[in-house]
């Protein structure tokens, strides 16, 4: 028996060995779990804190898009969830006290660039659009004292070139033959009588002169007068001469016409100098003073430019376009400048005491009030109301709102403008002004969107129109279905329910979106 039972314990021993070593094994993972339990733990712990401080929850925002923040979750009146606001994810929403934040990558994208507000002296420029006219005190009117007939044109054509002294046009007239008549009587009767003396001849010599008197009263020439005076002999016709050099600006003699007493015939006009009134606008006119240089460029000659000087600034503004002519005279030797030409003049104003002032480019005009943003640093930037004085082509003078040696934005700040919602910003920096935040922030919106979508409801009537449309990237929203209203009702024709459009729209209030542009939707391309 013993024998025979060896192998059965042996083989019940192992058996046994192998239940005692899984046993062994199990308690010792038990007291190897139970020891590495609180490490494994923390460090689930701590990767779960990381994550959870990564994604730190700030505030949630208005899907809209609207200058609207909630601490906790919400929705807006069309029953769109406000939109979770991370730690990292708002770089560029107003901060404190106005200031705007925009983060190192984004500015290094955007090209922001700033500049010190500087002092400096402004050399400024005053221009303006001018005409070209004639010196009206260059300008004769030739017309006979007397009555008479245009006998012969020597000068027949107006715009032609006259020298001074050259014979215009010869006339006849009987009064002046008559006039002629008289004073060859009445000088020989001076001769006959000047041995008699007494009364008669003193008679005679007071005709003479009266007679002598008209003819030159009537202009005739001193040399006809004298040979008259010699030969006793009148001449038919008088010839009429140019009293200067210049052109014939206007002509009404024909030949064989009669002409009565201080009739225009003939008006010449001398270019030898030229005026260019230009007129200048109402803010500028205070800059000016008569004696200045100006610089005149004309389009018909690009590579020369003229120079004049300021000789009268005229007492009147023109209502209509708020300007005052001021008058600039200047020499025209080559009768290059001809009279109704087009000019643009330059007027330099000497520069004045230095003052504060930054480039152009810094300003954001909203046309109700002008606006810097003020580097405040690290990535941090303050909307500043500012008021504007007199400009330079590259700088403007800041007479209040800022001070010399302040940072200031002076590239790409309109595209912070549009990436950080500014007009929001203005409304918390002037809450005082809320109805010129509010026109601010509807010209901020006014640029218009767009999306696509399918057409829900039609309501002529109202001019409403629900669509369902796709996400709108430049408002951040997602796929839904809101209603609009249309900016003319033409718009509405031939929309219908289930139609697929592409549509520009624009928030005309808060809260209040208007199409302003609708048409089909381009279909999709085959494959996609």
């Amino acid at each position: 028996m013993s024998a025979a039972h060896p192998p059965a314990i042996k083989r019940g021993g192992r058996w046994l060995a192998v239940a005692v070593v899984a046993l062994l094994a199990a308690g010792a993972g038990y007291w190897a779990g139970h020891r590495s339990a609180g490490p494994v733990a923390s460090s689930a712990a701590v990767v779960g804190a990381a994550v959870n401080k990564e994604r730190q929850l700030l505030y949630y925002r208005n899907p809209m898009g609207l200058p609207d923040t909630s601490p906790t979750p919400k929705k807006d009146p069309m029953g769109m969830d406000y939109i979770p606001v991370y730690a990292g994810e708002d770089e560029a929403v107003p901060g404190a006290a106005g200031e705007i934040r925009i983060s190192t990558e984004k500015i290094q994208k955007l090209g922001v660039k700033t500049e010190t507000a500087s002092l400096r002296a402004l050399d400024q420029v005053v221009r303006a659009a001018g005409r070209v006219e004639p010196d009206e005190r260059r300008s004769y009117t030739i017309a006979p004292k007397f009555e008479g007939y245009v006998e012969r044109l020597h000068v027949n054509a107006t715009g032609q070139p006259v020298a001074k002294g050259q014979p215009l046009f010869e006339v006849y007239s009987p009064e002046l033959v008559s006039a002629q008549r008289e004073y060859a009587i009445a000088a020989e009767g001076v001769r006959s009588l000047q041995d008699s003396g007494g009364t008669a001849q003193a008679g005679m010599q007071q005709l003479a002169e009266a007679s002598l008197a008209r003819l030159r009263n009537w202009d005739v020439p001193e040399a006809q007068v004298k040979a008259l005076a010699r030969s006793g002999e009148s001449k038919r016709t008088l010839t009429f001469r140019s009293p200067v050099s210049g052109i014939v600006s206007e002509k009404k003699a024909v030949q064989g016409m009669r002409f009565m007493p201080g009739e225009a015939l003939y008006q010449i006009t001398d270019l030898s100098a030229v005026w260019v009134v230009a007129d200048i606008f109402e803010q500028d006119i205070g800059l000016l003073k008569s004696g200045a240089k100006a610089r005149i460029r004309i389009n018909a000659y690009p590579d020369q430019v003229f120079s004049g000087t300021v000789t009268y600034i005229y007492p009147t503004l023109t209502a209509a376009s708020r300007t005052v002519p001021v008058r600039v005279e200047l020499a025209n030797p080559s009768g290059l400048l001809k009279p109704g030409m087009f000019a643009q003049v330059e007027l330099p104003v000497a520069a004045g005491r230095a003052v504060v002032t930054v480039p152009l480019s810094a300003v954001i005009d909203s046309g109700t009030r002008q606006i810097v943003l003020v580097d405040a640093g690290q990535g941090r930037y303050a909307p500043r109301e500012v008021k504007l004085g007199a400009r330079s082509a590259s700088h403007v003078e800041v007479r209040e709102g800022l001070r010399d040696g302040e940072a200031v934005v002076v590239s790409a700040n309109f595209l912070i403008d549009a990436e950080s919602n500014l007009k929001a910003a203005l409304a918390g920096f002037a809450p005082g002004d809320k109805a010129t935040a509010a026109a601010d922030q509807a010209g901020k919106t006014g640029a218009g969107h767009r999306a696509e979508g399918k057409v829900e409801a039609v309501d002529a009537a109202s001019g409403a129109l629900s669509i369902s449309h796709g996400p709108v990237a430049s408002l951040k929203w997602p796929a839904m279905t809101m209603e609009f209203t249309v900016a003319n009702p033409s718009l509405l024709k031939d929309l219908k329910p289930g139609a697929a459009i592409a549509f520009e729209f624009v928030e005309r209030g808060p809260g209040e979106w208007v199409i302003t542009a609708v048409k089909p939707a381009a279909p999709p391309h085959a494959g996609h």
